[in-house]
């Protein structure tokens, strides 16, 4: 059977065990889903919600079995609108573990045919997050082994454009 699975998130940046998660997540099923979800702009994202899917659909071109779209609303209603009933989530740590657990249960209560599997990335690169990139980044931190060339690309142009802005020209 040709499986298919989701893996959403906001990929604010999409980083390096994001990208090592999705890789391993495409050797096991038929197709996978990458679902942006929208940030509501309170929560003040480094990236628009078509950014994020540009660059990501960028990182994970060498992918064939790979989509990248966004999403809005509640997960379990967007897996039933695809026909998907596999949500996979990457779990870096024990408090990832407490605050993904708690997410499944729920989608489980309000969409029982829906499983959640959880992922691991690489030990190597179980430090990186997207906050950490985004406050590296923030502070003119060197990002490139923390994220894929696509994304570092898109970062380096934030970290230019916000410079400008501030009127601190250097790079």
């Amino acid at each position: 059977m040709n499986r298919a699975a989701i893996y959403p998130g906001t990929f604010d940046p999409l980083t390096l065990g994001h990208l090592d998660v999705v890789e391993r997540v495409s050797r096991i099923f038929g197709r996978v889903v990458l679902a942006i979800a929208a940030v509501p702009p309170r929560k003040s994202p480094m990236f628009s919600l078509e950014d994020r899917v540009a660059m990501t659909r960028e990182a994970v071109q060498h992918l064939s079995n790979v989509e990248v779209e966004p999403f809005d609303g509640l997960l379990v209603a967007y897996a039933a609108r695809k026909g998907i009933r596999v949500l996979v989530r990457g779990i870096r740590a024990y408090s990832d573990f407490e605050y993904e657990f708690q997410m499944a249960l729920m989608n489980r209560k309000l969409a029982p045919e829906v499983e959640t599997l959880f992922l691991m990335p690489k030990e190597a690169l179980s430090y990186i997050s997207s906050s950490v990139v985004r406050e590296i980044a923030e502070r003119g931190g060197e990002t490139s082994e923390l994220v894929p060339p696509a994304v570092h690309r898109r970062i380096e142009e934030w970290v230019r454009g916000r410079r400008a802005l501030e009127g601190g020209g250097r790079v």
